[in-house]
């Protein structure tokens, strides 16, 4: 029989989606805090379709919103790691990316019980070591990379990659991939961003976006039989009044459509499942 899977995850960065980016004066930093006003509205509209999700939430944020991330975990919802202060793993050491985790994972459990199954990269960047360490922290999953829309696959360790001569893939590992893309993300349609002499203009209207991403469900409905499609948003983002009425839609769509609506830890868990 057919099953369609929609994840709703997000990305509760708050103020350090700046502060890791060097952006400590107040009004990036308030930017950031907005993160926390849109997590309780999205706890509310989980709330009112029944649904759960994942947030993915760095350490830092745990520690500074304890009351709103209890929110987000007595609701149900999955708390996932995002490492600790949203540094890319790519721009850490390896014993420093190892800290992260492990401090990340100390917060998580603290709040829910348990240490965290996923992981969920700042700014989707991993570093060389990020796999080996997954994987000897006891993960489940990542959600990291692009190597497909809707079909999760197992992470690989050890490609070679050089810029003249073919790939060499590595072996795969038991750490399954739950694929994301940019295009499926909030933040590069929506925000306005400066830096120095560069700009993303984001702030694009909400029913272009709507469209994509009901087409980018109906495209997997109509090509497969079973599949898993992540929409990654952040609070702070999505939050606002004109994109959360946009992100109900969403949802009453796909609804109508027959998607089957669960956290990613359970999609995994039914990926691993299906052989």
């Amino acid at each position: 029989m057919s099953r369609h899977i929609a994840c709703l995850t997000f990305d509760f960065d708050a103020m350090t989606g700046f502060t890791a980016r060097g952006q400590m004066s107040p009004t990036p930093v308030s930017r950031g805090e907005f993160g926390a006003v849109g997590a309780q509205r999205l706890v509310d509209l989980l709330a009112k379709y029944g649904l759960r999700a994942s947030f993915f939430v760095p350490g830092i944020v745990l520690r500074t919103y304890p009351e709103v991330s209890g929110r987000i975990a007595e609701a149900g919802h999955e708390i996932g790691h995002h490492g600790w202060s949203h540094i890319p793993p790519a721009n850490l050491s390896r014993e420093e990316e190892e800290e992260g985790l492990v401090r990340g994972n100390e917060a998580i459990e603290a709040l829910t019980g348990r240490k965290a199954r996923g992981y969920r990269s700042p700014s989707w960047d991993l570093s060389p070591h990020t796999i080996g360490l997954l994987l000897a922290h006891d993960f489940v999953y990542d959600s990291s990379m692009m190597g497909h829309d809707h079909l999760p696959y197992r992470a690989r360790t050890g490609d070679i990659v050089t810029v003249d001569e073919p790939m060499v893939f590595g072996r795969e590992t038991r750490l399954i991939e739950m694929p994301i893309s940019w295009s499926l993300d909030d933040y590069p349609h929506f925000e306005y961003v400066r830096i120095g002499n560069s700009v993303a203009p984001g702030l694009r209207d909400t029913g272009s976006v709507l469209t994509n991403w009901i087409d980018d469900f109906l495209y997997m409905k109509e090509t497969c039989d079973w599949g898993v499609l992540t929409y990654t948003c952040h609070p702070y983002v999505i939050g606002r009044g004109h994109r959360i009425m946009m992100l109900e839609r969403l949802i009453r769509r796909l609804l109508d459509e027959g998607a089957v609506f669960m956290t990613m830890e359970e999609a995994a868990d039914e990926y691993a499942a299906r052989g």
